[in-house]
């Protein structure tokens, strides 16, 4: 195995380990040394039929959720993820735009994907400064979560976040 930096602009580096073996010829784990991501905070479908997204999850793949009184269906249950839930397109407007329908001017988003960061400013900054559209910056929830959300060019409803209860959690090793 050998490592070494590789400069991806003058503010960033990705440090890259290449590993050889006779399974992988090359395997390489790269990390960007810019924006800190800690984890993924939460991923899933954003649903406009809730009830049978959620049935085909629950039903056909075996997932349990904790419904809300909402609509929103989510786990923490699932392994390899922190938050896995069934966010409905009109709360995902409420959270961008603060009201329930989504904007006819942007592609609506088919899922969202949070990744939960050292700095959320500082993470916003940098989006910003790439020329990325930020559709809320830095809000605060209800629940003590910091968030930051843009479209992904695949039309991903991305997070940049800071999540406490979760920084808890993984510092149990749960």
């Amino acid at each position: 195995m050998r490592g070494y930096l590789e400069q991806m602009n003058e503010k960033s580096w990705k440090i890259r380990w290449e590993i050889e073996s006779p399974l992988a010829s090359r395997l390489c784990f790269c990390y960007n040394t810019g924006m800190k991501v800690v984890f993924v905070a939460g991923y899933g479908p954003i649903t406009t039929e809730t009830k049978e997204s959620a049935a085909f999850y629950r039903d056909s793949l075996g997932l349990s959720f904790q419904e809300e009184a909402d609509g929103y269906f989510h786990t923490e249950e699932l392994q390899g993820v922190k938050h896995f839930a069934l966010w409905p397109l009109s709360q995902a407007a409420q959270s961008c735009f603060g009201v329930n329908e989504w904007p006819t001017d942007l592609p609506p988003p088919t899922s969202w994907l949070e990744f939960d960061v050292e700095d959320v400013a500082q993470a916003s900054e940098e989006l910003k400064a790439k020329g990325y559209t930020l559709l809320i910056t830095a809000k605060k929830e209800p629940w003590g979560q910091t968030v930051t959300r843009l479209l992904s060019p695949e039309g991903i409803l991305v997070g940049l976040t800071y999540t406490p209860s979760m920084r808890f959690h993984a510092s149990e090793g749960q």
